[in-house]
């Protein structure tokens, strides 16, 4: 077995030691893409530039600076690199950087040419204060157009030899290393050299397969007019293909023009989104840095089955690929997220992305409606009509839906229901949606079968004793979902359900004969806050008119309630019952549900993520639909209670509802809660874990 012992050193803090506003505690990396300007053939002032950059990584702390492929030597000296004067300059110059990283706390991944072997290897070398942990060479060389590397450099796969001397230290030789944190998880890097990311098959694909998370290219690559974007689109590609992050860094303002030119394109890309992207064509050196997601990249590699079963048919070439221990320099100080954690992960602030979102959202629900009817043959659907946000959205997928079928809208079979603590305002705004969207409108007081059944359940209510219980809650939306099916049979209709993906996340739905239950279900994988943006795209489309428009309007400015207790004033004029008061607000239980449901992430890495997001309304995007005044921010002890609040529910409490959901279609990467799709869990599961965790791991603060 090889001995690595080399690379390692003595370990600094453990992760969990750090501070809890570090970035590093918390399962992210800031790595930083350094573009110096060079001198052609110059390596003593390339390397005084090369780290002058690394040292403002360092103190900027990124554990991982990238530079551009040959960036000591110069891609561009041609036959000069088989000069000896060349060659010594480039050893001199790298000695100088190895010796002198011993007082720089970043792993440097700088480019030169490397004598060995009798041949010559364009190289990344990886130094770590002072030690050489490995040199990558270059698996492909190109050797068309305006290329011609073949007459200067070697291909990895001419090495006869897996190891050679750097600066007087034996080091790893190959395109095989995978350098892999001991004090970081889930921080494994690689290196590859400008064409090797060109190839349909490329190194960085079977480290990605090895465990590598941190692809690396160090690259030249001249610009041409289009190359720029395409560059974009492959490393994009690449971080998405591999579930990895990407980062490019490519030469720049220095190299020669004698018949090409370089504009210096530095990329961090992960998942297939673009973190950071650096100036281009500058004429100053420059630093880009990035806040990888590490534990995003590893949970999506865990539930990817299919990625596990690429890994097992390269085994035998996977096995072989050789692993390097590293120790980061982790700073032991905090390290702020720079990173913009979207407040809204179900809603994009980009207006136009969210408009996108919102008609694909909208066509995924007609469209499963739509085939859900004609499997049953049914031409009508009865749909419980509340004024509220939930009720209203499934009523504009109804409507759509049978405008798609070329039936008319009279066959949506809409009723409201208005119970003891129905306000005037839901009420009329139900009434006036439904005129406006020209459905069979109805009216059904469920208040004299509710008092029956309270009567025969000798409960205190039904004599005016104020006795708001669950039974009394409960009995009222059973009154309400009894009616819609029994309405359902005697029309030859389905009964369309509304409750939404918030709700069944919190089990904030009444069991069985409630809104649970329906035939079928439109609103089951749509979140609150998402629907809040589906009505306002509705609005904005005009589609159904104005004055559709304007009781939408009065919609989405109602407090969200179940309305089954009635207000302690006696005030009906609105809802005296305000659901967020018992639940917690769904902007901030939405941001709770996706990260756990999406990524399955510790609580303690919600509560940093939701504290980054939400602790200042005054950093980040907002959705321009959102009022100043409505613009929210929580602190540290809010969301721990909130999300202490979350979890019980979610893990806990609810999942027996969720069990036995009805039919729904997934509209969201997001996650969906049906049993029979994304989600399946015990319903007798505890939350002990989850919540002790958070008690651990979160400070009251």
């Amino acid at each position: 077995m090889t001995d690595w012992t080399h690379c390692l050193r003595v370990k600094g803090p453990g992760v969990k030691q750090l501070p809890f506003d570090s970035l590093y505690r918390h399962g992210f990396a800031r790595v930083a893409l350094a573009v110096p300007t060079i001198r052609v053939a110059d390596p003593a002032f390339n390397a005084e530039h090369t780290l002058q950059l690394a040292r403002q990584a360092a103190a900027d702390g990124a554990v991982l600076t990238v530079f551009p492929e040959l960036g000591l030597s110069s891609y561009t000296a041609d036959d000069l690199f088989h000069q000896d004067a060349l060659d010594d300059a480039v050893q001199a110059a790298l000695e100088r950087v190895i010796a002198e990283s011993a007082e720089i706390d970043s792993v440097l991944l700088v480019g030169a040419p490397v004598r060995s072997q009798g041949r010559l290897f364009n190289c990344g070398i990886a130094i770590d204060r002072g030690r050489v942990l490995g040199a990558t060479p270059k698996s492909y060389l190109p050797n068309y157009r305006e290329f011609y590397e073949k007459r200067q450099f070697a291909a990895a796969r001419e090495a006869l030899d897996d190891h050679i001397t750097i600066a007087g230290q034996r080091v790893p030789f190959g395109s095989d290393l995978l350098f892999e944190a001991s004090n970081l998880d889930g921080f494994v890097f690689h290196l590859e050299i400008c064409e090797d990311g060109w190839v349909p098959v490329t190194p960085s694909a079977f480290a990605a397969l090895a465990g590598a998370t941190v692809l690396v290219n160090l690259s030249a690559s001249n610009i041409v007019v289009g190359k720029a974007d395409y560059r974009r689109q492959l490393c994009a590609s690449h971080s998405a293909r591999f579930m990895a992050a990407y980062l490019y860094s490519a030469a720049g303002h220095g190299e020669s023009t004698t018949d090409m030119a370089w504009d210096g394109q530095a990329l961090v890309c992960e998942n297939g989104d673009i973190l950071a992207e650096g100036e281009r064509f500058t004429d100053h050196p420059q630093l880009v840095t990035a806040d990888l997601d590490l534990r995003r990249l590893t949970a999506d590699r865990l539930r990817m089955t299919s990625f596990a079963d690429n890994v097992h048919d390269h085994r035998d070439r996977l096995t072989r690929l050789r692993r390097v221990p590293v120790e980061l320099p982790v700073p032991a100080e905090a390290v702020p997220l720079r990173r913009e954690i979207p407040r809204f992960p179900y809603v994009p602030a980009n207006p136009a992305v969210r408009n996108e979102r919102c008609a694909e959202v909208h066509h995924i629900q007609v469209e499963g409606l739509s085939t859900r009817l004609a499997a049953t043959g049914s031409k009508r659907v009865v749909i419980g009509v509340s004024g509220g946000l939930d009720s209203t959205l499934a009523l504009i997928v109804a409507v759509k839906t049978m405008d798609r079928l070329g039936l008319p809208r009279a066959n949506v079979l809409a009723y409201t229901m208005p119970g003891f603590a129905t306000s005037k305002r839901t009420l009329e705004d139900a009434h006036r949606l439904m005129r406006a969207l020209g459905v069979s409108a109805h009216e059904i007081d469920i208040r004299p079968s509710a008092t029956q059944m309270l009567r025969d359940l000798e409960h205190p209510a039904a004599d005016g004793v104020p006795q708001y219980d669950i039974a009394y809650e409960n009995v009222q939306a059973g009154e309400r979902t009894s009616h819609l099916f029994r309405l359902a049979n005697q029309h030859e209709a389905i009964v369309i359900g509304t409750g939404d993906l918030s709700e069944l996340a919190l089990g904030w739905c009444t069991f069985g004969v409630g809104d649970h239950m329906a035939h079928y279900s439109v609103n089951a994988s749509v979140p609150k806050t998402l629907i809040k943006y589906l009505i306002a795209w509705t609005i904005d489309t005009d589609e159904l008119g104005p004055q559709a428009g304007a009781v939408l309007s009065s919609i989405l400015t109602t407090e969200i309630s179940p309305e089954l207790i009635p207000a302690a004033d006696g005030d009906d004029d609105a809802p005296g019952q305000s659901s967020e008061a018992t639940v917690g607000p769904y902007e901030l239980q939405d941001f709770h549900l996706y990260f756990l449901l999406r990524f399955g992430y510790l609580p303690s890495r919600i509560a940093y993520l939701a504290q980054h997001a939400w602790s200042d309304r005054t950093r980040g995007r907002w959705p321009d639909l959102i009022p100043v005044a409505d613009r929210h921010e929580y602190d540290l002890p809010t969301i721990k209670h909130w999300l202490a609040q979350f979890l019980r529910r979610f893990v806990q409490t609810s999942q027996f509802k969720r069990s036995t959901l009805p039919n729904a279609p997934k509209v969201g990467s997001g996650g969906s809660l049906s049993p029979r799709g994304d989600w399946r869990a015990p319903s007798d599961a505890v939350a002990t874990a989850w919540l002790a965790e958070l008690e651990r791991n979160v400070p009251d603060r």
